[in-house]
């Protein structure tokens, strides 16, 4: 079985400035976002109704405030809602860590309404563009969590090849690296497969329904070979809060889906 390799998590110092590889991920998140973002407005369906290079740079500011706002509130509401109570000035302490991509997602879709309200456009529009943008910065901040050592998966058999003991956990035997498996699938393979059926017109709002089925469908499953958070464990159903938060993205997409159907963008 391996080892995980315990990378420095600050990938640059410079004086008593330190720069974390966790942060660097966030950076390319943006990134990737962009350049893919910009790719998107040249696609006839989308350049045929307006869109143009530089209402991506608004919607990037109008993403990154939703991710950083909604991310840390989903966190302090979804999972230690109790301890930010007691301790309501470290729901400001971004530095110790605490981000949830549900929450991430709630931000980011009102981000999007406000941006859609100002420019007069459907919501469902601007987050049909979007979409297909999102996944390859999942993959990004996975991997930010496996250089964290963070995340770690359930016990797996050691006979796995890819099995892995995972020091933080404060524990000898071996783990998924679910944090891989989660930049494999919520990341890679969501961005090819949106990606491809994003290419060609679809109705209003497909596009989106196919990202919340994809992630929830993913992120679901990936779940179970996810260790739960010490503090939560496994709720109703033996179902972890990751997976209670995932079944109703896939009601909402399959909804928005099927409701595309009927509708032209």
């Amino acid at each position: 079985m391996l080892i995980h390799p315990q990378f420095n998590p600050v990938a640059l110092q410079l004086g008593p400035v330190a720069i974390h590889w966790y942060g660097l991920m966030y950076l390319v998140a943006f990134g990737l976002f962009y350049v893919l973002a910009m790719k998107r407005t040249t696609q006839p369906q989308f350049a045929a109704r307006g869109w143009a290079m530089r209402d991506i740079e608004d919607l990037l500011f109008y993403g990154v405030l939703g991710v950083v706002l909604g991310g840390r509130l989903g966190y302090v509401l979804f999972y230690t809602p109790a301890h930010y109570l007691a301790h309501p000035l470290e729901v400001f302490a971004v530095w110790k860590g605490g981000m949830a991509f549900h929450g991430g997602l709630l931000g980011v879709v009102l981000a999007m309404g406000l941006f859609a309200w100002q420019r007069k456009r459907s919501i469902w529009d601007v987050t049909d563009l979007i979409a297909p943008c999102v996944p390859l910065g999942l993959a990004a901040g996975r991997l930010g969590n496996f250089i964290n050592g963070e995340l770690w998966g359930r016990a797996a058999d050691a006979a796995l090849p890819w099995a892995m003991v995972f020091p933080q956990s404060r524990t000898d035997f071996p783990r998924h690296p679910s944090q891989l498996y989660q930049m494999a699938l919520e990341g890679l393979l969501l961005f090819a497969l949106l990606w491809l059926y994003a290419r060609k017109p679809r109705g209003l709002g497909q596009v989106s329904g196919a990202f919340l089925v994809g992630y929830g469908v993913l992120r679901f499953s990936a779940e179970y070979f996810r260790e739960p958070d010490s503090f939560i464990g496994l709720l109703s159903l033996g179902l972890s809060m990751g997976q209670w938060l995932s079944w109703p993205m896939v009601v909402v997409g399959i909804v928005l889906w099927l409701r595309g159907r009927e509708k032209t963008a």
